[in-house]
């Protein structure tokens, strides 16, 4: 009888170490396909953006819009696109390692310009910076004016971080 109950105990031991492992494994396989960067043939181009993104899993992190501003609070780049553009970028860059996350987890960015028309110019500095092959959803806004005058741009973000 002993030995029955031992054997019985042995095999619900392996069963639930197997059941463990194939729970971590499952685990592991969601969060590497957290996200989704939907293309559609029933679309319109587009180009250095993704239409959509689909989030089946992960911690989500909000970016407050950045600006131009140095660590001090400085404006950096004062009437000049590029230079405002590459200093949101490191700005968001920080916000989200801050936040433990990467660019590569970025989905979602929302551009803010004073003009729409540096559009161009604000894609090659974001490229440095994004997955090109994947890029983020995005929506680019022209706006009369930001929150203080020296300011053409602001871009906020969401991030997925995988779980």
């Amino acid at each position: 009888m002993r030995l029955a109950s031992l054997v019985v105990c042995l095999l619900l031991a392996g069963l639930f170490s197997v059941l463990q492992t194939e729970k971590e494994k499952n685990k592991m396989s969601q969060s590497q396909n957290a996200v989704r960067f939907v293309k559609s043939e029933n679309l319109p181009p587009s180009p250095g953006y993704s239409q959509a993104v689909e989030v089946r899993g992960g911690r989500i992190v909000y970016v407050a819009g950045q600006v131009a501003l140095d660590r001090s609070g400085k404006v950096v780049g004062e009437g000049d696109i590029r230079a405002q553009a590459q200093q949101t970028f490191e700005n968001l860059k920080a916000a989200l390692e801050a936040s433990s996350a990467k660019f590569e987890n970025v989905v979602k960015l929302n551009y803010y310009f004073s003009d729409i028309t540096q559009l161009p110019v604000v894609r090659e500095v974001r490229d440095k910076f994004i997955n090109t092959t994947n890029p983020p959803a995005s929506t680019a806004v022209e706006v009369k004016r930001l929150f203080r005058e020296p300011f053409l741009i602001e871009v906020e973000a969401v991030a997925v971080v995988p779980n």
